[in-house]
């Protein structure tokens, strides 16, 4: 089953709290076993410097993966984050971030993904995350 990108909106409005919603991330594709979003920039969301804080990318990250969880799926399963870990490489100011989190194994329990973030009109890598989710349904 293949998940649209009006169903992945759907997961994304329906389970997350609203604190990650009101970071505006909108999902651009999905495909396979990947699922690529935007973080619009906010100076709301910057910190001290003016570059966009490390804990949006961090939520925006995580929320990426759950949405690839869901694109192998083909829907969303109840899950939970079992370890996250980031490298943030160069600031990101006044840009939409991508957000595109791919899984590397998706398995029966466990799914493990590689999120790579960039500023819109760039290749290069703002900052780089791992994930490992545990599937509970």
């Amino acid at each position: 089953m293949t998940l649209t990108l009006a169903a992945a909106e759907k997961i994304l409005a329906d389970n997350f709290a609203p604190w990650v919603l009101d970071l505006g991330l909108a999902v651009v594709s999905v495909e396979g076993q990947e699922a690529v979003l935007r973080l619009p920039w906010s100076d709301r969301l910057a910190r001290e410097g003016g570059g966009l804080s490390g804990q949006a990318l961090m939520a925006a990250a995580d929320t990426a993966t759950v949405i690839a969880v869901a694109t192998a799926r083909g829907g969303f399963v109840p899950m939970t984050t079992v370890q996250q870990s980031i490298s943030f490489q160069r600031a990101v100011v006044g840009a939409d971030v991508l957000v595109r989190a791919r899984l590397t194994k998706a398995g029966k329990r466990m799914a493990f993904a590689d999120i790579t973030m960039t500023a819109e009109g760039t290749d290069e890598t703002a900052a780089h995350a791992t994930a490992v989710y545990a599937l509970l349904g």
